[in-house]
């Protein structure tokens, strides 16, 4: 199960409107791939589309896909968003990640 937050919610409701798409028909993608200074970073997209393979969620009230890999380092993860004077951005709140790098777009298992 993936978890967003208030706050994360608010942020892709917004960008969303940026993209000219809408929370009902689009799913928020997100994943992990290779790279970054700790092993592996994290991936944030909107979809219109499911694959066969994607585990599917809902939390707060929007639709998240994860592939089967990435959900293996995923599980229990909440979306956060953060907008203050140290940094915008979203945050993965990660229970499996053993390490993290500085900026937190990286980590290890």
């Amino acid at each position: 199960m993936i978890k967003v937050s208030d706050t994360a919610k608010a942020k892709v409701i917004s960008l969303m409107n940026e993209d000219g798409t809408n929370l009902e028909e689009s799913f928020v993608r997100v994943g992990v791939e290779s790279g970054g200074c700790s092993g592996l970073s994290y991936k944030l997209s909107f979809d219109k589309n499911q694959k066969e393979e994607d585990r599917v969620f809902e939390d707060n009230g929007m639709k998240i896909l994860v592939d089967k890999k990435s959900f293996l380092y995923l599980v229990g993860t909440t979306l956060e968003y953060y907008g203050g004077l140290n940094g915008k951005g979203f945050v993965f709140n990660n229970p499996n990640a053993q390490r993290t790098c500085g900026c937190g777009e990286s980590f290890a298992v």
